[in-house]
């Protein structure tokens, strides 16, 4: 060893021998020192989830603005700055508690408006107005301790001081670099402004006081009042260059620092590329899930809680709408500017994106949702998810974009993982399609869009190829031996399970979905309507409330003894439950008055004594149809609207159609002669006295509001959209083998995706005549089949 110490090897055993609870905590404390930057951050972003106000909004903005797109980290000014403006916070919102404040008087009344100016400020009077800032502040104040540790507190100074003299050199002599574009800027000498208004104006000032106080005697009059004239000119003029040179002076001082930062983010002296281009995708897409499940947090309450049940009424909500054109197109402008590589258009995306979001989140937002910020947890998720991509995307800007983007993230590696992601990406409707447009758009390349789209597809073909082969060489099979019995019934079986799945899902479906889920629809309201011949109705009536009664045990097993021995009657009442069933009790006498014209009163009464002729009845319940009897006793109430009798209950012996009895009824009074019919039923179950009617309503069972919209195509609609889609793909897996048998039985396919990757590279280069000669020579070798065997043997 060259280094050799008795302590350290005794502290390392120590810390070795602890017990691995303690080391747990020991390396939670080093992580979180090794990133208490991070901690400072998460914090900050969490008081403004929770605070939402304009007092908490300004550290956030500097954190993605300034301190994550410094380099190589924030500067002392940053975090002092952060500290500082904790503090002057803290004392704020401290100071406006106060009850004498006139908004402080009615805080119950104002504390949900998301518009009241105290709210939006950030000074409202509540609990625990003060816990995050100082949670804050205890952060930054742990986050310094650790800089002054290592020693990495007073080094920003250093390094901005020397810095400071590198660009007075350089402005002083105004040669070459990088830091030429800046030169017109940065000669203004602000040093000799500042020294000539506070220094020369008074020695000015002084020379004339005293030249004027030395040959006082030896002018006149009027040579000593022009004098004074010239003397209250200068010092005007000096006060006019003064305070413009001053208000100048401090824009600049403003101005040159932010503009070199941000020239310096664009033109960095060195660059550590990187590529986090697949986590800011992946963030843009957790935020897009959340805007698709929870849309309604970005509207009005009004708005229907799931996506299905609006799209399923065909409506498409205007929240949603919105959500989902800015989200993709955040998402397309940013695969544009990754494939172009600009740093300038990214951090102009990055400012308008950071602004644009925090204006939208926390003063447009709380207006059309009418609650305030705070009290969103689907807008806190989608910010705390756009925050992190606001962290990957300065962090991309930082270290710059990759000089060469080859292939699809997903093609990095050949297993089984990468397979199934990168085919789980082909299946997504359009995405392979609008990737390659895009990629086409905004590459530079001699290929037409067809040529573009062959490349990706022989690329994409070869790359799955590649994994198989891979997978066959890590998991290789003996030659000669049967395929083991695992793979057979694991593989087969699996697939044997899942076509007959696939064929009768609907079936299963439909019958399990309203027998073991489903919901009892009983009657709200039975109403019942006799009519005579096609006259004015004499009946009509309706049972409503305490008239429909549930059926109970008893009232059910004596259904169920009546019908003992009739097998078809029984079949169908199996279907059915005590809860399903429903005794309507009508009034016999109609709810109305019979109004008929004398001449039809005349003619129904012929054709009631004319017993040559027919003469119908009509019954009606939900459609009018003409009865060969006359009362059904049983009607089945369906989850449609057509409810119509049971015929199973009302054939052979245990027939239960029902008669009844019309009588009109007369009723002379001062107010002339009113009459109404009177309907009583024969033989009646349940009930025995007074004039009335007796039914029995099966209601059959629903399937739940959750699944309604599936449920509702029906057998024929699921197995339209499910088997006959589903089969059409595994169709294509079985059929058409032979003729891809020259493109897919290829042993070795390292030369061919070579020769994809050296097409991809060589576009990255510039060398746009060799990638025509490529794709020719890819082209060629798809047509010769002879050229494609000699290219794919196994490497000897």
């Amino acid at each position: 060893r060259m280094f050799h110490d008795d302590e350290l090897e005794e502290s390392e055993k120590f810390y070795v021998g602890q017990p691995r609870v303690l080391l747990l905590i020991y390396a939670l404390y080093n992580t979180l020192v090794a990133r208490s930057e991070m901690v400072c951050y998460f914090v900050i972003i969490l008081n403004h989830m929770i605070s939402a106000s304009m007092i908490t909004l300004v550290l956030p903005i500097l954190i993605f603005l300034w301190a994550m797109l410094s380099v190589p980290r924030p500067s002392k000014r940053f975090w002092m700055t952060a500290i500082v403006y904790t503090e002057v916070a803290i004392v704020i919102k401290y100071f406006f508690q106060f009850g004498f404040f006139p908004w402080n008087k009615h805080v119950d009344y104002t504390k949900d408006k998301p518009y009241h100016p105290p709210n939006i400020i950030g000074i409202e009077k509540k609990e625990g107005y003060v816990h995050y800032d100082l949670v804050q502040l205890l952060a930054l104040f742990f986050h310094r301790s650790i800089l002054k540790c290592h020693g990495l507190w007073d080094e920003d100074e250093k390094g901005d001081s020397s810095s400071n003299k590198e660009d007075t050199d350089d402005e002083l002599s105004l040669t070459g670099g990088r830091r030429d574009s800046s030169a017109s800027l940065k000669s203004v000498n602000l040093a000799a402004s500042v020294e000539s208004i506070h220094v020369h104006f008074p020695e000015q000032q002084t020379a004339i006081r005293r030249k004027s106080s030395s040959s006082i005697s030896q002018l006149s009059h009027r040579s000593s009042f022009s004098s004074h004239s010239l003397y209250f000119l200068q010092c005007k003029l000096h006060v006019i260059k003064s305070h413009c040179g001053l208000y100048c002076f401090r824009t600049l001082q403003v101005y040159v620092p932010i503009r070199q930062f941000f020239y310096n983010l664009i033109h960095p002296d060195y660059s550590a590329v990187t590529d986090v281009y697949v986590l800011m995708f992946l963030a843009d897409t957790v935020d897009f899930i959340i805007i698709v499940f929870g849309f309604w947090a970005f509207g009005k309450h009004s708005a229907a809680a799931d996506i299905t049940s609006s799209l399923s009424e065909d409506q498409v909500p205007e929240a949603f709408l919105v959500m989902v054109l800015i989200q993709f197109g955040t998402m397309v402008v940013d695969r544009a500017l990754y494939l172009k590589k600009t740093v300038m258009g990214k951090v102009i995306f990055q400012v308008i994106l950071v602004f644009g979001i925090h204006f939208w989140m926390f003063f447009i937002l709380p207006g059309v949702t009418e609650r305030k910020f705070s009290q969103n947890t689907v807008a806190q998720l989608w910010y705390f998810v756009k925050c992190v991509y606001f962290g990957l995307s300065a962090y991309q800007i930082r270290c710059g974009y990759p000089t060469r983007v080859l292939g699809n993230f997903l093609t990095k590696s050949y297993n089984y993982v990468n397979l199934f992601l990168f085919q789980g990406f082909r299946l997504v409707p359009f995405l392979t399609e609008l990737r390659a447009v895009m990629d086409w758009v905004w590459t530079d390349t001699t290929l037409s869009l067809s040529s573009w789209i062959c490349v990706e597809d022989i690329y994409a073909h070869i790359f799955i190829l590649k994994c198989w082969r891979e997978s066959e060489k890590r998991y290789p099979q003996p030659r000669g031996q049967k395929k083991k019995k695992v793979v057979k019934y694991g593989m087969g079986g699996m697939i044997i399970v899942l076509l007959i799945c696939i064929v009768w899902f609907p079936l299963l479906f439909m019958s399990l979905i309203k027998s073991v889920a489903g919901i009892t629809n009983k009657p709200l309201d039975v109403s019942i309507t006799i009519t005579l011949g096609g006259y004015q109705p004499i009946f009509t009536m309706s049972a409503q409330q305490s008239q429909l009664e549930d059926f109970n045990q008893t009232r059910f097993n004596m259904l169920l003894a009546g019908y003992r021995g009739n097998t078809a009657a029984l079949q169908f009442l199996e279907g059915y439950g005590k809860e399903d069933i429903t005794l309507a009790d009508l009034e016999g006498n109609s709810n109305s008055l019979w109004t008929i014209s004398p001449p039809s009163r005349q003619k129904m009464i012929q054709g009631l004594l004319d017993s040559s002729s027919e003469f119908t009845v009509v019954l009606s319940w939900t459609i009018q149809r003409t009865l060969g009897e006359v009362y059904p006793y049983y009607i089945k109430a369906p989850s449609d609207s057509l409810a119509k009798p049971i015929k199973q209950l009302l054939k052979g012996m245990y027939c239960k159609w029902k008669n009844i009895t019309v009588s009109l009824v007369k009723n002379e009074s001062g107010e002339g002669v009113r009459e109404w019919w009177v309907l009583n039923q024969l033989g009646k179950t349940f009930k025995t006295s007074g004039d009335s009617l007796e039914l029995i309503i099966f209601s059959d069972k629903v399937s739940p509001p959750s699944l309604g919209f599936l449920a509702g195509y029906g057998i024929m609609g699921l197995y339209a959209s499910v088997v006959l889609v589903i089969g059409k793909f595994v169709r294509e897996f079985f059929s058409g083998i032979s003729h891809s048998i020259m493109f897919e039985e290829l042993p070795n396919v390292d030369r061919i995706l070579k020769l994809c990757t050296d097409i991809f590279l060589v576009r990255e280069t510039g060398e746009l005549e060799l990638e025509e000669d490529l794709y020719a020579k890819l082209i060629f070798l798809y047509r010769s089949p002879e050229t494609m065997i000699k290219w794919t043997r196994e490497k000897t």
